[in-house]
């Protein structure tokens, strides 16, 4: 039993970074681009071997800010830390497990994408029928799709006019350049949205407690104090957890 789980474990870990290198090799090479859609080139050299190897090694160096901004991760880590700060534990739960409990959930979100990239890039790569390129251009559709049904109209628009996006490119076919910031931006404006939400209610504990125990004369009692085993209380008995986590992976 315990050797299946592992070799599954194993086999799904190979699977993630074989993903996880095509996806931010795709990215990468796309945030290299001109505003035409042609590689910059550095003194003439244009698609040499050399530029090549060093669009290659910026996007492993980029891969985790890469993968952090273009997929459900932004949004999701945010949230749970303003559920942290709302409950004022100050460092409980841990940033390690915090940001764990966020990949996790991430690759929840991401699986039907990683999946399709898997099966479109990652394995005709492996099998030697497409080269690193042509496995990035590959991977690039399946995360397209998953970003532009994230993203904002009004972001999307904005970026497109500062980028001066020809207008005769559609929704589905803007630059990567200009469709990661806007998703970048909507994944923001989700996630505080979703935190006021989740802090509101515990603002409005600490609210009543304060009054209470400024009505009694206790002012020296600290209220944070006092509060924290209500906030507490009231997250555990709403099932706070599961409802956030299911609410979480609700939104995409």
């Amino acid at each position: 039993m315990i050797a299946t789980i592992d070799a599954r474990l194993r086999s799904w870990r190979r699977r993630i970074l074989a993903v996880g290198a095509v996806t931010a090799t795709s990215a990468g090479a796309a945030c290299a681009q001109a505003p035409g859609g042609t590689l910059l080139e550095i003194g003439g050299v244009g698609e040499s071997g050399y530029l090549r190897l060093l669009l290659l090694f910026a996007a492993v160096a980029l891969a985790p800010a890469l993968l952090a901004v273009i997929t459900s991760f932004a949004r999701i880590v945010i949230v749970l830390f303003f559920l942290r700060a709302g409950l004022g534990t100050q460092q409980i739960p841990p940033n390690y497990v915090i940001v764990g409990l966020a990949i996790f959930l991430t690759l929840i979100t991401m699986l039907p994408t990683l999946d399709q990239i898997y099966a479109e890039s990652v394995t005709p790569l492996l099998a030697g029928k497409i080269d690193l390129a042509e496995a990035g251009r590959l991977g690039e559709s399946p995360l397209r799709q998953f970003m532009i049904r994230q993203v904002r109209d009004d972001d999307l628009a904005m970026f497109r006019k500062m980028a001066q996006v020809p207008a005769e490119l559609t929704r589905a076919n803007v630059p990567m350049t200009v469709l990661i910031p806007s998703f970048v931006l909507s994944e923001l404006r989700a996630a505080f949205i979703i935190g006021f939400i989740v802090y509101l209610p515990f603002v409005i504990i600490d609210l009543v407690v304060a009054s209470t125990v400024a009505s009694i004369g206790l002012i020296t009692l600290p209220a944070s104090a006092v509060a924290l085993p209500f906030k507490l209380l009231l997250f555990v008995m709403v099932d706070g957890w599961k409802l956030l986590t299911e609410s979480l992976l609700a939104t995409f």
